[in-house]
């Protein structure tokens, strides 16, 4: 498989943030973690993918900044990935993203997982970009500044 080239330096913000996080198994392992997965076993159990893609995606991860490496917080031997920050400031990207796909890629009536509020039980409102005054903002509302060569 070909190299992807570097998105690192890029001066868009989404191109820079999908260079970290924009392969399938990366956001996945971010979502699992939002639901409490800390070791390797669970991630693995839960996606299904080979051990190898992801041991590279944790470590990634790691080297990112998503994760941090910690002792089993029971005692064992065994190692947890544990959200940092940087980690934990993707959960409105996913929370985006889920919402998304319930709105576009589901039938009518069609059943999925649902992400509840823990206090209440009600489902989250649906995200939203507001401009300063609290008002709704849609796409042609905004503009992007790009950088000047």
């Amino acid at each position: 498989m070909a190299k992807r080239k570097s998105l690192r330096s890029d001066s868009c913000p989404v191109a820079r943030a999908l260079d970290v996080v924009g392969e399938r198994w990366a956001l996945l392992i971010v979502r699992d973690a939002f639901d409490g997965m800390r070791r390797f076993g669970e991630f693995q159990k839960s996606l299904g993918v080979a051990r190898n893609i992801l041991a590279d995606r944790l470590q990634g991860l790691v080297e990112e900044g998503i994760f941090t490496i910690a002792p089993a917080s029971d005692g064992t031997a065994y190692q947890e990935y544990v959200l940092t920050p940087k980690g934990l400031a993707l959960f409105p990207v996913v929370v985006g993203l889920r919402q998304w796909g319930e709105a576009q890629l589901f039938e009518a009536g069609e059943a999925h997982s649902t992400l509840l509020e823990r206090g209440s039980g009600a489902p989250l409102r649906t995200l939203q970009v507001q401009g300063d005054d609290g008002r709704v903002l849609q796409v042609g509302d905004t503009v992007v500044r790009k950088v000047q060569a």
